[in-house]
């Protein structure tokens, strides 16, 4: 990525399935006044040397969190990326596509992250979007928060707040999980 390219917003989804596969979706906006990501979409890069960098890059920063479901580590993973332009090619978009699996079990679990603590560069957003037969119980998370009919959880982060670099989500399964 071209150092001109600057990170304006950034919006994550957690999708829970009841096997335990959580599906991250995190899309990055930015200010590209250079259009580098205009310019490679044109054909005037590798757009798959631009994708395996964006890929390895987001990657080395997941492998450097600490990420538990019910107290045994995950490795969450890259497994697809994109960029597309938001209407202009000064405003591209890279989209990320992150799994990652822990073993549930009825009552409560708990999802655990622990990263380094920051300053938000940008304003943020993620939510969390939990299966039927489950509700949230706790949660820990920087920003403000809301959780919406039990199994969705909003929060937002605004730029310059202090990120600790920690993050906790205890939720139940109150059905069995067998239909699923």
């Amino acid at each position: 990525m071209s150092e001109e390219v600057i990170p304006v917003h950034a919006q994550g989804f957690f999708i829970v399935s009841p096997n335990g596969v959580i599906t991250q979706i995190v899309v990055f906006d930015y200010f590209d006044p250079k259009e580098y990501y205009s310019r490679i979409l044109r054909g005037e890069g590798s757009l798959e040397q631009e994708f395996l960098k964006l890929t390895s890059n987001m990657q080395m920063f997941l492998d450097e969190e600490k990420v538990l479901i019910n107290g045994k580590q995950v490795k969450p993973k890259v497994t697809g990326v994109d960029i597309c332009l938001r209407g202009d090619p000064k405003r591209p978009s890279v989209t990320f596509f992150i799994t990652f699996k822990g073993n549930f079990k009825l009552g409560s679990n708990t999802y655990e992250d622990y990263y380094e603590s920051t300053i938000a560069e940008y304003d943020y957003e993620f939510y969390w979007i939990f299966f039927p037969g489950s509700f949230i119980a706790e949660v820990i998370v920087p920003g403000a928060h809301e959780v919406i009919g039990d199994r969705i959880l909003m929060v937002w982060v605004q730029k310059g707040e202090e990120i600790e670099g920690y993050e906790k989500i205890v939720f139940r399964i109150a059905t069995g999980l067998e239909g699923y």
